[in-house]
């Protein structure tokens, strides 16, 4: 198996918007394409506990 020590990004086409996801070590992003802020959610939310995907998605503040 591939470690992800560095930036993975894709694009995405949802409802005719693209969009761009990247996974890193720390969570995954997904964002408007040509846009700065997105949704993140943290690999440690998604893992600590049953309901973490709900809590953990938050908007990114990123300038």
């Amino acid at each position: 198996m591939t470690k992800l020590d560095k930036p993975l990004r894709r694009e995405l086409d949802i409802d005719g918007k693209a969009y761009t996801l990247t996974v890193d070590p720390d969570g995954l992003k997904l964002t408007e394409k040509g846009r700065r802020n997105g949704v993140e959610l943290r690999w440690a939310a998604l893992a600590s506990s049953d309901d973490a995907p709900a809590h953990a998605v938050t908007p990114s503040a990123q300038a």
